[in-house]
C-alpha cells in the first residue's frame, strides 16, 4: 500500500469509527494534534482516547479531497469537515488542511495548518 492509499483508508475507517483499524495505520508513538484543546496527543493510546472524548462530545465527518506530498514522506491532505452536534445541528462545515509525516508506511504524527 503506497502512502496516498494509507490515508485515504485512514479516513475512512475515521468516518466509520472502525477506531482500531485507524490506530493500526499508526506509529506506535504517533504525535497527533489535539484540534479540541490544543497542543499534542502522544502514541496510539493517546489517540484511542482523544478520539472517544471527541465522538462523545460531536460527530466529524472528514472527507480527503485532494492528497499531495510536498517532500519525501510528508504528505498534505486538503479535507472537508463537517462537524455536527450530539444531536445532528450543524457546528462547522470547512475547508481545513492535515498534513502528515510518514515513514515505514505508518503515520508518525498530524498537524492541522
Amino acid at each position: 500500500m503506497d502512502e496516498r492509499e494509507l490515508l485515504i483508508g485512514a479516513y475512512r475507517d475515521f468516518n466509520a469509527r472502525r477506531i482500531e483499524d485507524v490506530l493500526a495505520r499508526m506509529h506506535p508513538e504517533v504525535a497527533w494534534v489535539n484540534g479540541m484543546d490544543g497542543g499534542y496527543v502522544h502514541g496510539v493510546e493517546g489517540v484511542r482516547a482523544y478520539w472517544t472524548r471527541q465522538w462523545s462530545l460531536v460527530d466529524p465527518h472528514v472527507e480527503p479531497l485532494r492528497i499531495h506530498e510536498t517532500e519525501p514522506g510528508r504528505f498534505v491532505v486538503e479535507v472537508h469537515q463537517v462537524v455536527r452536534d450530539a444531536e445532528g445541528a450543524l457546528l462547522l462545515d470547512t475547508m481545513v488542511r492535515h498534513s502528515y509525516r510518514i515513514h515505514d508506511n505508518l503515520i508518525e504524527r498530524m498537524d492541522i495548518e
